[in-house]
């Protein structure tokens, strides 16, 4: 897993914070349904909902969120409680291809989907 941050401030007004995480285990249809349970929250709520929901990839974008509040501490020393998620979007990786014997002498491909996660954080 690849963490990539992103810390450029084009314009003084907005204070915001990328990250950018890649090749992560897990198919991109199972990781947007809990990216959609956390979209446009602030990130105490967010944080909230990812420790109580039942899924595999609430703990990549558990990591991901923590990444983007210790990168937004740093870069501008705001606390969790002034950060509110402005983007997430998951993304196709590339496809890891495996084979697979089947019946009556074939064979069969299994295809292991992987994602990029991307997450932007801004200052309320």
């Amino acid at each position: 897993m690849v963490v990539v941050v992103d810390l450029k401030n084009n314009n003084m007004e907005e204070k915001k914070v990328k990250i950018k995480i890649k090749n992560v285990a897990q198919s991109p249809l199972k990781l947007r349904l809990v990216a959609d349970l956390i979209r446009g929250k602030d990130v105490n709520e967010a944080l909230d909902i990812l420790q109580f929901t039942n899924k595999k990839g609430s703990i990549f974008l558990k990591k991901a969120l923590l990444s983007g509040i210790a990168a937004a501490n740093e870069k501008y020393g705001v606390d969790k409680d002034g950060l509110k998620i402005s983007h997430i979007s998951i993304d196709g990786a590339p496809i890891y291809k495996r084979g697979r014997y089947a019946s009556r002498g074939r064979s069969s491909r299994i295809l292991k989907r992987r994602s990029h996660i991307n997450l932007e954080l801004e200052v309320k």
